[in-house]
Formats: C-alpha cells, sequence, structure tokens
C-alpha cells in the first residue's frame, strides 16, 4: 500500500510516500480501505520527534481516518452493528496516513448519513477529544459559561457546536477578528482576541463577575494562572494540550476557596476499552445531532493524500479555522 511516512525528525518537508508492508487486522480489529485522513496537532509533534507513537501502535502517522471496512473480526464487527463493505470513521493510535488502516472495531463509527469521507474523517479525534473532556471529565451541564481556548481550532469549533448543543453558554479566545467571527457564526456567544485582550479580565466581564465554570484549556503555560483567576466557585479546569509550555504557576489559595478542579489528560494511550466507552456515548448521543444537521464538521481545506507536506505547513502557520483533511480520491 501507498503511505505517508515521517523519514526523520523535522519539518513538514521529512513526511514522504513510500511503499508499506499492507496492516492486519487482529481480534476486535477491522482492516479499513482508507478514503480520508484528517490532520491533527499530536500528527505535528510526532513529526518533529515530540510525541512518539504508544507501544504496538502504528511508526506511520496518523490519528483519524474514514472508508470502507474490507476484513477484520467478523464477530466483533457484527456485535457492534458492521459489516465489510460500511462505511465508517475511527480513531487510531497511528497508522492513518495510509490506504489501508486497522482499527479496533469499538472505536469505529458509521459515517453519518449525508457526510462525506472527507467530513467524516475530519471528526473522530476532535469529538473523542472534546466529549471526554468538556462532557465527562468536566461534566458540563446546560445552563453553564464554558470558555473554550484556540476557538478556531478543530478542537475549538468541535467544542463551541457540542457545548451550545447541551445548552451551554459559549466563550471562546482567538487570535483576530476574523476568527472571531467565524467562532460567533458557529454558535459562541463571546469571542475574546488574545492578542488586545486579557481573556481572565474579559470573562470576569462577561459573566458578570462570577467567572465560567469550564475552561477547555489546550495552551496551559501561563494561561493557567489566570485560568483559576476567572473561574467560578466550584469551577473546572481540563488541560488537554501544552501548547504554551508545560510549567504554570498558579494561586493555591484561590483555588481552595473557589473549590476549582483541574485535571489533565491525553488520549491516544488509552486502552481501547476506554475509547470504546467514549465511541458508544458519541453515537448516542452526538452522532444523531449530525445527521439532524444541529452540529457540523467544520473544514478549512481538502488536499490530496501526497500533500501532506502542505498540510503540516498549513497546520503550522495556524490560518485555519477547523479541519484539514487529505483524501486519497478527488478532492472536493
Amino acid at each position: 500500500m501507498k503511505a505517508i511516512a515521517i523519514t526523520r525528525p523535522g519539518g513538514p518537508e521529512v513526511l514522504q510516500m513510500i511503499e508499506h508492508a499492507d496492516p492486519q487486522a487482529g481480534v476486535g480489529e477491522c482492516l479499513v480501505a482508507v478514503e480520508a485522513y484528517g490532520i491533527n496537532r499530536p500528527d505535528v509533534a510526532q513529526r518533529k520527534g515530540l510525541y512518539p507513537p504508544p507501544p504496538g501502535a502504528s511508526e506511520l502517522p496518523g490519528l483519524e481516518m474514514a472508508g470502507r471496512i474490507v476484513a477484520g473480526d467478523e464477530r466483533a464487527l457484527a456485535a457492534a452493528g458492521f459489516k465489510i463493505g460500511d462505511a465508517v470513521c475511527a480513531l487510531v493510535t497511528g497508522g492513518a496516513y495510509a490506504e489501508l488502516c486497522v482499527a479496533p472495531v469499538g472505536q469505529c463509527l458509521p459515517v453519518p448519513a449525508g457526510l462525506s469521507m472527507a467530513e467524516a474523517a475530519s471528526l473522530p479525534e476532535t469529538f473523542f477529544t472534546v466529549w471526554a473532556n468538556l462532557f465527562e471529565r468536566a461534566a458540563l451541564q446546560a445552563g453553564e459559561t464554558v470558555l473554550i481556548h484556540g476557538g478556531s481550532s478543530g478542537i475549538g469549533v468541535t467544542a463551541i457546536q457540542l457545548a451550545k448543543a447541551f445548552g451551554a453558554r459559549v466563550l471562546v479566545t482567538v487570535g483576530g477578528a476574523a476568527k472571531a467571527q467565524a467562532c460567533l457564526a458557529l454558535g459562541a456567544d463571546v469571542a475574546i482576541n488574545y492578542r488586545e485582550q486579557d481573556f481572565a479580565a474579559e470573562a470576569l466581564v462577561a459573566t458578570g463577575g462570577k467567572g465560567v465554570d469550564i475552561i477547555l484549556d489546550m495552551v496551559a503555560g501561563s494561561y493557567i494562572e489566570r485560568g483559576v483567576q476567572c473561574l467560578a466557585e466550584d469551577g473546572r479546569l481540563a488541560i488537554i494540550s501544552v501548547q504554551g509550555g508545560r510549567e504554570a504557576k498558579f494561586d493555591a489559595g484561590l483555588l481552595l476557596r473557589k473549590r476549582l478542579s483541574i485535571s489533565g489528560s491525553t488520549l491516544r494511550p488509552r486502552p481501547v476499552a476506554f475509547k470504546s466507552h467514549i465511541a458508544a456515548a458519541l453515537r448516542e448521543k452526538v452522532w444523531p445531532l449530525l445527521e439532524q444537521g444541529r452540529v457540523k464538521p467544520v473544514i478549512y481545506r481538502v488536499l490530496q493524500a501526497d500533500q501532506a507536506e502542505q498540510a503540516h505547513a498549513l497546520m503550522e502557520s495556524s490560518e485555519h479555522v477547523g479541519k484539514i483533511v487529505l483524501t486519497w480520491g478527488e478532492t472536493p
């Protein structure tokens, strides 16, 4: 099969098309003929040598894809309501940048009715991450206020839509006016330009001094101190990445007085059973929203499968709003 490999740690130019042995599905797994795959920040970190695959994972990059099941554990497929030939999208620990990819059956979801393969490929990584952190770890409830950092990112556009769909008020941080407008169009109530405004002060103003109930934070670093300042009593800070740095300081006394909770998580190394639980929740509670058009994939650009170098450069430019997807077929 053809695949995109990381030939050495480095810039986007180290991504090269290669011939690679076809993977084989094992017990509880299926083999998918990939039609489209999504690009995510962890792929960039892996390319730079900063985020190696967990033990047992494919050395090829790629955490999400969509295609058709061509082989696999038929008993597991039947138990999950799938069969050979079905169109699915899946979260994987690696290997999605290829014509064939193995996925645990429990981490597969049907391609939502009405969506293209490219749209379906844009879903798994962000939807699994947002559901696990915003809804399960942080336990978002209707009527609460959530602050989402990086509102125009793939995670951000997913979190905005899901939080609104489940009755929350949404504040976002963005890096410019165009991105602010895009987030507002998706349903965000307040967009804060972090280049020009102090997000903590603005969040307090927007909540009448009460503070936000939840912060979904992919920045960390100095943002944690300000996050503690603008959280409401019993607020929750969910850290999902450390793009702003690993070290932070904050007022622990404020954390105590407000009864705050801080959590961190990574999804890639978690066991199949954990990810399968998330997939089941998404299938029940979120996939109907996608099929009804109440929640939509947000794709900035679709490129050809062999344009991974350009896709990574585009992601690192941070000009995109939403997801970047590559397809093995014709570009829409």
